[in-house]
């Protein structure tokens, strides 16, 4: 078997068995941001490679500030680095199940949040939601709902 044909095997493999793959757009009607505000828009797109998943999660903030960030969808609970302006430098990743995962960042190796990663059974809509602290310490804690393009 060819190596493109063998890839192209793998990757429908992975595309069946994780319902996050894909291109998401970011619902601000259906989000909240506490304390807020909400951005402009946030696109998140979750592709499969070889080496499993990475998401590259463009947004444009509430002052129309342009920013992107890519990280491994690696569920394998050890510390990975973000790269791009983030607060977190690291994330490290759980699976709960087919739909949901749990990710914890940080930054200096200090926790600043932990997030729960929830996709619909009809994979239509995912759901992410954050409780931790902002940059000055202060508490945040966010319902970010997405869907799917």
């Amino acid at each position: 078997m060819s190596l493109i044909v063998t890839t192209i095997l793998m990757c429908a493999g992975l595309w069946a068995a994780e319902p996050v793959l894909g291109t998401w757009k970011l619902n601000l009607e259906k989000s909240r941001y506490v304390p807020g505000p909400l951005p402009k828009s946030q696109i998140r797109l979750y592709e499969a490679h070889p080496d499993g998943i990475k998401v590259t999660i463009n947004t444009v903030d509430a002052e129309g500030r342009k920013t992107s960030v890519e990280h491994p969808v690696n569920y394998d609970g050890k510390e990975h680095p973000l790269s791009g302006p983030s607060q977190a430098n690291a994330i490290v990743l759980v699976k709960i199940d087919d739909y949901t995962s749990e990710a914890t960042l940080k930054h200096a190796s200090k926790i600043l949040g932990t997030n729960r990663r929830t996709v619909s059974s009809d994979g239509q809509t995912m759901t992410i939601t954050y409780e931790g602290t902002d940059s000055r310490g202060g508490a945040v804690k966010n319902k970010a709902v997405y869907e799917k393009q």
